[in-house]
């Protein structure tokens, strides 16, 4: 044991090294000072694993004072000892009793053969070392089925003058037993003053059986059948010579010649029909586990609409689970107790916990759980990339599919509402404090969420007429149903949040003048709201829409129900949406919605490099979106009316990684073409909307026109003032502006009660 080992401290009777010896024979060091401190060779421990284990005796094979350790040795053969072969390495044995049974007598005597018999090998080694070390001088047999069963040759030769090996099959050493090697020395004439034997009773038998003509005494040592060890129920009772032994006190050593090993195989076979029984029935609950482990390596799968049906429709893809497949999905879960999956996530969600309340059918529980931490699990359920977050944390990721996070999310936030009876938190006493939070995406419904819980007053400023940001205006019905950001919005108000639709800061009124009127503390969460273009010839053609006006039109103003709405959008036959994000799936899966006959999805990179959620990215290639891959925009082509008619691209070839860790995309020569089409849909990012910034020159930017803030605070360079989510980090996702908005409520209530800055 190394030094760091030494100094760890062990409790009782942990396993502190497990070795597995050979086939079904396993190695266990117990810490047991108590017994490390007193045992002999010769003597044994009752091993109890838990409270449903036999109480099993096992000869002490080596122990240790320094580091309060002993060695016990077993072979795997019935149940009991084959469950006490599944504990680790930092398993606690429930009971570890002794040392039991009387020592070996040890002392000088001349000539030792020691014999070891399978398993046996292992209690023989001690009080061999014991008569090497008394001054004899020591042979030793040890035996075994095959070569593969041999256990501690190289310990046994260390304490030996003499070693013989003895394999049944010949795999190595004699082929045959070891009476055969003892015979021989007798036979040879050798000295032999001393014959102690450990192993299978037939062995002991034999040996006993060799060494009775020519009067060389011979100690066995028993392994009985026993309950408690210390004599209480004499089920370990041995006939020895005319007197009736209990192997646990007068023993376990006796004299060979004098025992009636057949009585003793008679009894040793009492429980013969239970244990085949046992085994059987424990053969069955490992096939079972085995099973169900296999079914654990797959995740319950997600219920869809038909692709075929789908894209005719702007209904929810994804039917999400029934009770029975939340619970099935949710006993996955291996309950760690140390989960990494809660490390993954950004809004601290106690993973665990809710997911252990699915378990027991207590799905209102479960969702009450998760908004301890998250106001909106019913969108983040949804649109969160679990996979790059806590499920590419949880454990099961290591060995199969991780437990579907998200989806369990989503099931009881929309099971509390079918239920109708989404209680709301107890919110303290006002604190007469103020906050304004601009923006109602992700960030400032969870910045405003948090602080309410807190007991400020918070009024939200949005810029449209729609509560919800993003979630409004850039997903899509069929991935994320406007009802549901609704609800999550009224979950929101109903928590005393103010929130102020069709009012602009910036221009109806700036951050100074809601500093001014009686707002102690401001949070900014505008999002990145500024398409990009990427500035080549004929993007101001007529078909030519960037991923923001398309999808605004679609998905917060209805177009694709024109005319019952009234906002009209362009419906090309032809389509090709630029771009391999989240934003350009969405396009593209609109797009096909709205009636068109091939969308293209047109990336400068491999399918491996797109940022886009696989999930979405299967569904749109599983829908009909046909990917034009390593191919890239040079110009759009426009009729004589102004409006698009062809796409010309150029072929790429991916070089060396650039900033963002991705292969660089590199033109090749002479490789353009033209893609026919009559729509364009750019979709390659968004950047800060500068009418708030503008109007608040004290606010520090970045090159880009980001905020300037604090990853841990959201503080900005102007005091009382606070930003998070894509407005700082630029383009992200939902769940981390939720993540940003969340440390900067506990900063805001910070600065509400001390004021510093």
């Amino acid at each position: 044991m190394s030094e760091q080992e030494q100094e760890k401290q062990y409790k009782l009777n942990e396993i502190i090294r497990k070795e597995i010896l050979a086939n079904s024979v396993k190695l266990f060091e117990i810490y047991a000072p108590e017994i490390a401190e007193k045992v002999k060779a010769g003597q044994f421990v009752i091993v109890h694993m838990d409270e449903y284990a036999e109480r099993i005796p096992l000869t002490v094979a080596a122990h240790d004072k320094k580091n309060g350790s002993i060695t016990i040795i077993f072979q795997e053969v019935g149940v009991s000892t084959r469950k006490l072969g599944t504990l680790k390495q930092g398993d606690v044995i429930l009971d570890v009793v002794g040392p039991l049974g009387r020592p070996s007598e040890i002392k000088r005597v001349g000539t030792v053969v020691c014999i070891g018999g399978g398993v046996g090998v292992a209690p023989v080694y001690p009080i061999t070392k014991a008569f090497k070390e008394a001054g004899n001088h020591v042979i030793s047999i040890i035996g075994a089925r095959t070569k593969d069963l041999l256990i501690l040759e190289e310990m046994m030769g260390a304490v030996s003058d003499e070693l013989f090996i003895t394999t049944d099959d010949g795999t190595v050493g004699h082929h045959g037993f070891v009476t055969d090697v003892l015979q021989q020395l007798i036979d040879n004439g050798r000295e032999i003053n001393l014959v102690v034997a450990v192993g299978p009773i037939v062995m002991m038998r034999a040996v006993a059986k060799v060494t009775k003509e020519p009067g060389i005494k011979t100690v066995v040592s028993l392994n009985s059948l026993m309950v408690d060890g210390t004599g209480m129920c004499g089920g370990c009772r041995v006939t020895v010579g005319d007197e009736v032994k209990f192997t646990c006190v007068d023993g376990p050593e006796f004299d060979g010649h004098k025992v009636d090993f057949e009585e003793l195989l008679k009894r040793s076979r009492i429980y013969v029909e239970e244990e085949e029984k046992a085994n059987k029935e424990y053969e069955c609950k490992l096939k079972e586990a085995e099973e169900a482990r296999k079914r654990a390596k797959t995740r319950v799968p997600m219920p869809k609409q038909d692709p075929k049906e789908r894209i005719k429709n702007f209904n929810e893809v994804a039917l999400g689970y029934t009770k029975e497949q939340a619970m099935r999905e949710a006993s996955r879960c291996l309950e760690c107790p140390k989960p990494t999956c809660v490390a993954g996530c950004p809004v601290e969600i106690d993973i665990p916990a809710f997911i252990a309340l699915i378990k027991k059918g207590d799905f209102i529980g479960s969702v009450h759980k998760i908004k301890e931490k998250n106001s909106l699990p019913a969108i983040c359920g949804r649109v969160c990339p679990q996979e790059e977050q806590c499920e590419a944390a949880c454990i099961l990721s290591k060995k199969g599919q991780p437990v579907a996070i998200g989806r369990l999310e989503r099931f009881v936030a929309d099971y509390e509402s079918q239920q109708g009876n989404v209680e709301i938190p107890n919110i303290p006493e006002p604190t007469n404090k103020r906050v304004a939070v601009v923006g109602a995406g992700p960030a400032g419904l969870t910045v405003a969420g948090e602080l309410a819980k807190m007991g400020h007053s918070v009024t939200i400023f949005e810029a449209l007429h729609k509560a919800g940001g993003v979630l409004v205006y850039g997903i899509p019905e069929f991935r994320l149903p406007k009802k549901i950001v609704q609800r999550e919005c009224d979950y929101i108000s109903k928590m005393g949040v103010d929130i102020r639709v069709s009012f602009i800061v910036g221009k109806t009124k700036t951050i100074d003048e809601l500093l001014k009127t009686g707002y102690d503390a401001v949070f900014i969460g505008t999002g990145a709201g500024l398409p990009y273009f990427m500035n080549i010839p004929g993007e101001s053609l007529n078909g030519v829409y960037s991923a923001n006006e398309f999808l605004t039109r679609v998905n917060l103003m209805k177009a694709y129900r024109f005319p019952e709405y009234d906002t009209p959008i362009h419906r090309g036959k032809n389509i090709a949406v630029v771009g391999g994000g989240n934003v350009a799936m969405d396009s593209a899966r609109v797009s096909l919605r709205l009636g068109a006959k091939n969308v293209y999805l047109i990336y400068r990179r491999a399918r491996e490099q797109m940022p886009a959620r696989d999930e979405e990215i299967e569904n749109a290639f599983e829908e009909g979106v046909k990917p034009l891959l390593l191919t890239n925009p040079v110009r759009i082509l426009g009729d004589d009316k102004g409006w698009v008619k062809g796409i010309e691209c150029i072929k790429m070839k991916l070089g060396e990684p650039d900033d963002s860790g991705r292969k660089r995309p590199i033109p090749i020569e002479r490789s353009e073409h033209l893609v026919e089409v009559d729509m364009v849909v750019m979709a390659i990012g968004q950047g800060p909307n500068p009418v708030l910034t503008s109007t608040t020159p004290d606010l520090k930017l970045t090159k880009w026109g980001n905020i300037v803030a604090d990853e841990e605070t959201g503080k900005t360079s102007k005091k009382g003032v606070f930003a998070g989510g894509d407005i700082v980090t630029g383009a992200a996702t939902v769940i981390l502006a939720m993540g940003a908005g969340k440390k900067a409520a506990r900063a805001i209530d910070q600065y509400l009660k001390d004021g510093k800055w």
